[in-house]
């Protein structure tokens, strides 16, 4: 076999393996799957077309991400999120947005900035139509495109990453109109602050719109 082919073999294996881990990730995290749910490998590679191979390797690197408990001779359970570990991802997310807001000062481009500014008269506008489905998808947008403007990837990883893990309890607080409203606001403070290239202010903002975030979750005893 020619090196070429077997370069071609491996990074179908490992691409088949992210698509697999995607979805049994997605499937955790919005809920689809309960905790202490069984994730069966026939069942799903069954549904997903695949064979055990990929399922077994997506489950083993949910594991070291804390999402899925592997019990030998038994099968893989989903763990999920607990509520600490939301309060924890929020927490250290409030800081991590704020070194983004200071870094995207310095990177953002005119064209990045006209696009955050869209999406947040968008996402004003649903909220006013109270289309809160868009709202949540709108604020996704937000938060990625300054993740995108900060200048490095590997924090643009990491908040990406953490913002995909409370995209569950996101969906539920986003559908509250005052706090739509209260964060379309915060988005445009941060806005603002990034525009005029205040770095400090823009930390402090993007740091207190998380913590907003934290303080709203426990008011509604999630």
């Amino acid at each position: 076999m020619s090196d070429a082919k077997l370069q071609n073999d491996g990074e179908d294996r490992y691409s088949l393996r992210g698509r697999v881990f995607g979805h049994i990730r997605e499937g955790i995290l919005s809920g689809r799957y309960n905790e202490n749910e069984e994730l069966k490998e026939n069942a799903i590679g069954a549904e997903l077309g695949v064979s055990r191979t990929p399922v077994r390797e997506a489950l083993r690197q949910l594991e070291l991400e804390g999402l899925v408990t592997i019990v030998p001779n038994k099968g893989a359970y989903v763990t999920g999120i607990s509520e600490k570990d939301i309060h924890d991802i929020y927490t250290i997310r409030s800081y991590l947005e704020g070194l983004c807001a200071r870094w995207a000062c310095e990177h953002i481009t005119e064209e990045q900035l006209d696009a955050i500014e869209e999406v947040i008269y968008l996402s004003e506008f649903h909220t006013g139509k109270g289309h809160f489905e868009q709202v949540v998808e709108l604020d996704s947008k937000f938060h990625k495109l300054v993740y995108g403007a900060c200048g490095s990837k590997i924090l643009e990883h990491e908040l990406s990453d953490f913002h995909h893990y409370v995209e569950r309890v996101r969906k539920i607080t986003l559908s509250k109109k005052e706090r739509a409203v209260r964060s379309n606001a915060e988005h445009t403070a941060i806005l603002s602050a990034i525009r005029a290239r205040d770095g400090a202010l823009a930390e402090k903002l993007a740091h207190e719109h998380i913590i907003c975030t934290i303080e709203n979750i426990e008011k509604l005893g999630l």
